[in-house]
Protein backbone atom coordinates (compact mmCIF):
# COMPACT_ATOMS: atom_id res chain seq x y z
CA UNK A 1 0.00 0.00 0.00
CA UNK A 2 2.73 2.76 0.95
CA UNK A 3 4.28 1.67 -2.63
CA UNK A 4 1.40 1.94 -3.97
CA UNK A 5 1.01 5.76 -2.51
CA UNK A 6 4.12 6.55 -3.91
CA UNK A 7 3.76 5.35 -7.56
CA UNK A 8 0.36 6.58 -7.89
CA UNK A 9 1.08 10.32 -7.65
CA UNK A 10 3.90 9.47 -9.81
CA UNK A 11 1.84 7.66 -12.88
CA UNK A 12 -0.58 10.43 -12.44
CA UNK A 13 1.86 13.45 -13.00
CA UNK A 14 3.17 11.20 -16.02
CA UNK A 15 0.01 10.76 -18.01
CA UNK A 16 -0.29 14.76 -17.11
CA UNK A 17 2.48 15.50 -18.45
CA UNK A 18 3.20 13.08 -21.12
CA UNK A 19 3.17 15.61 -24.35
CA UNK A 20 4.99 18.34 -22.01
CA UNK A 21 7.46 15.19 -21.64
CA UNK A 22 7.98 14.34 -25.36
CA UNK A 23 7.80 18.26 -26.61
CA UNK A 24 10.78 18.86 -23.97
CA UNK A 25 12.60 15.71 -25.56
CA UNK A 26 11.95 16.61 -28.77
CA UNK A 27 13.64 20.32 -27.92
CA UNK A 28 16.72 18.83 -26.32
CA UNK A 29 17.63 17.18 -29.87
CA UNK A 30 16.98 20.00 -31.66
CA UNK A 31 19.05 22.28 -29.24
CA UNK A 32 21.97 19.52 -29.48
CA UNK A 33 21.46 18.88 -33.00
CA UNK A 34 22.17 22.76 -33.39
CA UNK A 35 24.71 23.03 -30.97
CA UNK A 36 26.79 19.56 -32.60
CA UNK A 37 26.26 21.38 -36.32
CA UNK A 38 27.31 25.14 -34.82
CA UNK A 39 30.58 23.34 -33.37
CA UNK A 40 31.18 22.01 -36.50
CA UNK A 41 31.12 25.03 -38.31
CA UNK A 42 33.45 26.68 -35.44
CA UNK A 43 36.01 23.89 -35.71
CA UNK A 44 35.82 24.16 -39.65
CA UNK A 45 36.65 28.37 -39.71
CA UNK A 46 39.22 27.63 -36.98
CA UNK A 47 41.07 24.84 -39.57
CA UNK A 48 40.80 27.65 -42.12
CA UNK A 49 42.45 30.29 -40.51
CA UNK A 50 39.29 32.49 -39.87
CA UNK A 51 38.89 32.81 -36.29
CA UNK A 52 41.52 32.00 -34.00
CA UNK A 53 41.75 29.55 -31.27
CA UNK A 54 40.96 31.58 -28.44
CA UNK A 55 37.95 33.12 -30.36
CA UNK A 56 36.72 29.55 -30.68
CA UNK A 57 37.38 28.31 -27.06
CA UNK A 58 35.10 31.62 -26.23
CA UNK A 59 32.27 30.35 -28.83
CA UNK A 60 32.11 26.68 -27.73
CA UNK A 61 32.01 28.11 -24.29
CA UNK A 62 29.25 30.34 -24.99
CA UNK A 63 27.21 27.79 -27.11
CA UNK A 64 27.37 25.43 -24.40
CA UNK A 65 25.88 27.46 -21.59
CA UNK A 66 23.48 28.92 -24.09
CA UNK A 67 22.14 25.48 -25.02
CA UNK A 68 21.86 24.28 -21.60
CA UNK A 69 19.79 27.57 -20.68
CA UNK A 70 17.49 27.48 -23.31
CA UNK A 71 16.67 23.81 -22.43
CA UNK A 72 16.15 24.04 -18.99
CA UNK A 73 14.22 27.18 -19.78
CA UNK A 74 11.98 25.24 -22.45
CA UNK A 75 11.61 22.43 -20.09
CA UNK A 76 10.15 24.69 -16.99
CA UNK A 77 7.87 26.20 -19.33
CA UNK A 78 6.59 22.71 -20.59
CA UNK A 79 6.54 21.20 -17.35
CA UNK A 80 4.74 24.05 -15.47
CA UNK A 81 7.09 24.69 -12.98
CA UNK A 82 6.39 28.25 -11.25
CA UNK A 83 8.60 30.91 -12.05
CA UNK A 84 8.71 32.25 -8.92
CA UNK A 85 9.54 28.65 -7.27
CA UNK A 86 12.69 28.98 -9.55
CA UNK A 87 13.41 32.19 -9.00
CA UNK A 88 13.04 31.97 -5.12
CA UNK A 89 15.68 28.71 -5.71
CA UNK A 90 17.94 30.36 -7.50
CA UNK A 91 17.99 33.27 -5.13
CA UNK A 92 18.75 31.03 -2.28
CA UNK A 93 21.21 29.02 -3.77
CA UNK A 94 23.24 32.46 -5.11
CA UNK A 95 23.45 33.81 -1.66
CA UNK A 96 24.63 30.47 -0.25
CA UNK A 97 27.50 30.73 -3.03
CA UNK A 98 28.22 34.43 -2.66
CA UNK A 99 28.09 34.00 0.85
CA UNK A 100 30.71 30.86 1.14
CA UNK A 101 32.55 31.99 -1.52
CA UNK A 102 35.97 33.87 -1.38
CA UNK A 103 36.39 37.54 -2.12
CA UNK A 104 39.32 35.74 -4.54
CA UNK A 105 37.13 33.40 -6.56
CA UNK A 106 35.02 36.10 -7.67
CA UNK A 107 37.72 38.45 -8.48
CA UNK A 108 39.47 35.86 -10.67
CA UNK A 109 36.13 35.09 -12.53
CA UNK A 110 36.38 38.54 -13.28
CA UNK A 111 39.73 38.64 -14.00
CA UNK A 112 39.01 35.85 -16.32
CA UNK A 113 35.97 37.49 -18.42
CA UNK A 114 38.75 40.32 -19.08
CA UNK A 115 41.38 38.20 -20.23
CA UNK A 116 38.56 36.94 -22.78
CA UNK A 117 37.70 40.12 -23.62
CA UNK A 118 41.40 42.22 -24.04
CA UNK A 119 42.85 38.67 -25.08
CA UNK A 120 46.60 39.84 -24.07
CA UNK A 121 47.61 36.34 -25.34
CA UNK A 122 46.02 33.93 -27.37
CA UNK A 123 45.60 29.83 -26.82
CA UNK A 124 48.61 28.01 -27.75
CA UNK A 125 50.40 31.04 -27.57
CA UNK A 126 54.17 30.66 -25.91
CA UNK A 127 54.73 33.09 -23.55
CA UNK A 128 57.29 34.06 -20.56
CA UNK A 129 55.71 33.98 -17.11
CA UNK A 130 57.50 33.91 -13.73
CA UNK A 131 60.76 33.13 -15.49
CA UNK A 132 59.73 30.26 -17.61
CA UNK A 133 58.46 29.80 -20.77
CA UNK A 134 54.88 27.94 -21.11
CA UNK A 135 52.09 27.48 -23.86
CA UNK A 136 49.14 28.54 -22.79
CA UNK A 137 46.14 25.62 -23.39
CA UNK A 138 42.82 27.30 -21.84
CA UNK A 139 42.04 30.11 -20.44
CA UNK A 140 38.90 30.06 -17.88
CA UNK A 141 36.93 32.11 -15.69
CA UNK A 142 39.06 31.12 -12.66
CA UNK A 143 42.47 29.47 -13.53
CA UNK A 144 43.98 29.82 -16.90
CA UNK A 145 46.22 26.74 -17.72
CA UNK A 146 49.87 26.75 -19.52
CA UNK A 147 51.96 23.95 -20.13
CA UNK A 148 55.78 23.96 -19.53
CA UNK A 149 58.52 23.09 -21.38
CA UNK A 150 58.87 20.62 -18.57
CA UNK A 151 55.38 19.19 -20.04
CA UNK A 152 53.47 20.29 -16.48
CA UNK A 153 50.50 21.97 -16.61
CA UNK A 154 50.31 24.69 -14.12
CA UNK A 155 46.72 26.11 -13.41
CA UNK A 156 47.23 30.18 -12.34
CA UNK A 157 44.54 32.27 -10.75
CA UNK A 158 43.82 34.87 -13.44
CA UNK A 159 43.47 37.45 -10.49
CA UNK A 160 47.63 37.05 -10.55
CA UNK A 161 47.89 37.07 -14.62
CA UNK A 162 46.30 40.41 -14.50
CA UNK A 163 49.04 41.11 -12.12
CA UNK A 164 51.89 40.29 -13.47
CA UNK A 165 54.30 41.15 -16.18
CA UNK A 166 53.75 38.48 -19.40
CA UNK A 167 56.16 38.29 -22.21
CA UNK A 168 53.67 37.02 -25.40
CA UNK A 169 55.91 35.58 -27.87
CA UNK A 170 52.80 34.36 -29.74
CA UNK A 171 52.79 31.26 -32.08
CA UNK A 172 54.69 31.81 -35.45
CA UNK A 173 56.29 35.41 -35.29
CA UNK A 174 59.61 36.56 -35.30
CA UNK A 175 61.39 37.28 -32.67
CA UNK A 176 64.87 38.53 -31.33
CA UNK A 177 67.57 36.98 -28.96
CA UNK A 178 70.14 38.57 -27.07
CA UNK A 179 73.70 36.67 -26.53
CA UNK A 180 76.04 38.11 -24.65
CA UNK A 181 79.81 37.44 -23.86
CA UNK A 182 82.66 39.03 -23.06
CA UNK A 183 86.02 39.62 -23.93
CA UNK A 184 89.42 40.75 -23.23
CA UNK A 185 90.33 44.61 -24.58
CA UNK A 186 93.39 42.91 -26.10
CA UNK A 187 91.34 41.17 -28.40
CA UNK A 188 90.26 42.99 -31.67
CA UNK A 189 86.53 43.68 -31.90
CA UNK A 190 86.48 42.55 -35.69
CA UNK A 191 87.68 39.38 -34.49
CA UNK A 192 85.32 38.78 -32.06
CA UNK A 193 81.92 40.37 -34.21
CA UNK A 194 83.75 37.95 -36.88
CA UNK A 195 83.18 34.65 -34.41
CA UNK A 196 79.92 35.27 -33.34
CA UNK A 197 78.40 36.03 -36.87
CA UNK A 198 80.00 32.72 -37.61
CA UNK A 199 78.45 30.89 -35.03
CA UNK A 200 75.11 32.12 -35.43
CA UNK A 201 75.34 31.12 -39.53
CA UNK A 202 75.94 27.49 -38.28
CA UNK A 203 72.92 27.23 -35.65
CA UNK A 204 69.81 25.46 -37.34
CA UNK A 205 66.39 27.61 -36.66
CA UNK A 206 68.02 31.86 -36.98
CA UNK A 207 66.39 33.19 -39.78
CA UNK A 208 68.98 34.54 -42.45
CA UNK A 209 66.30 37.39 -43.21
CA UNK A 210 66.85 39.42 -40.34
CA UNK A 211 70.48 39.07 -40.54
CA UNK A 212 72.27 38.19 -36.93
CA UNK A 213 74.68 41.57 -35.50
CA UNK A 214 76.96 42.54 -32.96
CA UNK A 215 76.82 45.37 -31.39
CA UNK A 216 79.41 46.60 -28.09
CA UNK A 217 76.75 46.81 -25.57
CA UNK A 218 79.15 47.39 -22.74
CA UNK A 219 83.08 48.59 -21.80
CA UNK A 220 83.54 46.95 -18.67
CA UNK A 221 86.39 46.93 -15.85
CA UNK A 222 88.55 44.74 -17.31
CA UNK A 223 86.58 43.70 -20.75
CA UNK A 224 84.32 44.72 -23.33
CA UNK A 225 80.48 43.01 -23.55
CA UNK A 226 79.19 41.92 -27.21
CA UNK A 227 75.91 41.03 -27.62
CA UNK A 228 75.02 38.92 -30.55
CA UNK A 229 71.27 39.43 -31.69
CA UNK A 230 69.83 36.77 -33.82
CA UNK A 231 65.88 36.07 -35.16
CA UNK A 232 63.99 33.19 -34.66
CA UNK A 233 60.40 32.38 -35.62
CA UNK A 234 60.49 28.66 -34.37
CA UNK A 235 59.07 29.40 -30.85
CA UNK A 236 58.58 25.82 -29.51
CA UNK A 237 61.90 25.71 -29.83
CA UNK A 238 64.04 28.37 -28.79
CA UNK A 239 65.39 26.86 -25.47
CA UNK A 240 66.85 24.54 -27.70
CA UNK A 241 67.80 27.59 -30.38
CA UNK A 242 69.33 29.71 -27.10
CA UNK A 243 71.26 26.30 -26.21
CA UNK A 244 72.90 25.64 -29.53
CA UNK A 245 73.70 29.34 -30.25
CA UNK A 246 75.99 29.66 -26.52
CA UNK A 247 77.40 26.00 -27.73
CA UNK A 248 77.94 27.16 -30.92
CA UNK A 249 79.74 30.83 -29.76
CA UNK A 250 81.90 28.74 -27.33
CA UNK A 251 82.97 26.67 -30.54
CA UNK A 252 83.88 29.43 -32.49
CA UNK A 253 85.65 31.58 -29.69
CA UNK A 254 87.67 28.55 -29.09
CA UNK A 255 88.59 28.06 -32.95
CA UNK A 256 89.97 32.00 -33.09
CA UNK A 257 91.53 31.71 -29.80
CA UNK A 258 89.33 33.76 -27.86
CA UNK A 259 89.27 33.87 -24.48
CA UNK A 260 85.52 34.46 -23.09
CA UNK A 261 86.67 34.20 -19.50
CA UNK A 262 86.33 37.46 -18.09
CA UNK A 263 89.99 39.14 -17.15
CA UNK A 264 90.23 39.02 -13.49
CA UNK A 265 92.05 41.73 -11.77
CA UNK A 266 95.29 40.22 -11.20
CA UNK A 267 95.44 38.81 -14.65
CA UNK A 268 95.12 42.55 -15.76
CA UNK A 269 97.81 43.61 -13.20
CA UNK A 270 100.29 41.19 -14.96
Amino acid sequence: MEILEFVKPLFDWLNTNFYNLIYSFVAVVVVYVFYSLSVRQIRRLKSDGRIDETAAFIVFKLLRWGSILLVLAFAITQLGIHIDLVAGLLVLAGGTVIGFAAMNTLGNAIAGFILMVSRPFRIGDRISFDGRFADVEAIDLIFTKIRTTDNVTISIPNQKLLQTEIEDYGKDRVVRRRHAVTAGYDEPPERVEAALLEAAGGVEGILKDPRPYVWITEFQNFAIEYTLFVFINDLKSILRIDSDVRRAVFDSCQRHGIDLSTPSMIRSVK
